[in-house]
């Protein structure tokens, strides 16, 4: 039995992002609210991984949308 899960399923669906800008506000606005994080609580720093993964995909989407590569 394997316990491991990754943070993020390569198959799964990328979010569908807002504007460049809105996506950018966002990503600093939560790097902002996750510096506070205590380093060393578990809980605290899955949850600022999986909503900084969630917020990079974001802005990716973001990017890639405003290229025209989707």
């Amino acid at each position: 039995m394997n316990s491991y899960r990754p943070l993020h399923d390569p198959a799964g669906v990328d979010p569908t992002p807002a504007s460049l800008a809105i996506e950018l506000r966002l990503a600093r606005e939560y790097v902002e609210q996750v510096a506070a994080a205590d380093i060393h609580d578990h809980n605290d720093m899955v949850k600022a991984a999986s909503g900084l993964d969630y917020r990079l995909r974001a802005l990716l989407a973001a990017v890639d949308a405003e290229r025209g590569n989707q």
